[in-house]
């Protein structure tokens, strides 16, 4: 259910499943994409660690991680339409190389968890792939908002590492402030009816679609 509550079903070992599905090592190939923070750095609007964390904040709070948080616990839920919430996901696709973001981590993430368990995963944006696969897993839809919210934040804060003067115990620092939000935001979005989501950050999504035309570019998005 996307309730927040557990589901009644699974192993000992679902909330080291999750871990592992979320580790970095999970070859999704999360660690090319800046979901548009690289333009931002390049233009100077993002210059200090204090910038990336309200970058990364807002982002979180108010753009694409938000709304596919929603879909990723609606994804959870007995009798979710994955297609119906794969095409809801990509309509909000702001930018070409977000919708390459979204279905090429989603192709990763599915072909992983077949190799894995054996079972066929079906074509779809990472958030509504994660939702469907932990569909088994006995765990709460927070508590795997929480990890996959967490984990998105350390990605974005890993690509300012690698393109500013920024510290991996400075990227720490700003994701240890970032936590209550997080948390925030899971229980909410854990509960949010589908037709209550949406994106306010048109810079982060101004800065997706400039970063197709960035003369030099590291990261994907």
């Amino acid at each position: 259910m996307a309730d927040g509550s557990p589901k009644p079903a699974g192993t000992p070992h679902d909330r080291l499943r999750l871990v592992q599905w979320l580790s970095p090592a999970f070859p999704i190939g999360a660690f090319a994409y800046s979901q548009g923070l690289e333009t931002a750095i390049a233009t100077g609007a993002v210059a200090t660690p204090a910038q990336v964390g309200t970058w990364v904040a807002d982002v979180l709070l108010h753009g694409a991680a938000r709304l596919e948080a929603v879909l990723l616990a609606h994804a959870r839920q007995d009798g979710a339409d994955p297609e119906m919430l794969a095409d809801l996901a990509l309509a909000y696709a702001v930018s070409a190389e977000r919708h390459l973001e979204m279905t090429e981590q989603g192709r990763a993430f599915g072909q992983a968890i077949a190799a894995l368990t054996g079972e066929d995963q079906p074509p779809l944006p990472y958030a509504v792939a994660l939702g469907h696969a932990t569909r088994s897993l006995a765990l709460p839809t927070e508590e795997v908002l929480e990890l996959w919210l967490m984990g998105l934040a350390n990605q974005i804060l890993q690509a300012a590492v690698r393109f500013l003067p920024m510290g991996q115990t400075e990227a720490q620092a700003v994701l240890s402030r970032l936590l209550p939000a997080i948390t925030t935001l899971a229980a909410e979005a854990a509960t949010t009816p589908l037709g209550a989501i949406g994106a306010t950050t048109p810079g982060a999504d101004l800065a997706q679609m400039r970063h197709e035309t960035l003369p030099t570019r590291i990261f994907r998005t």
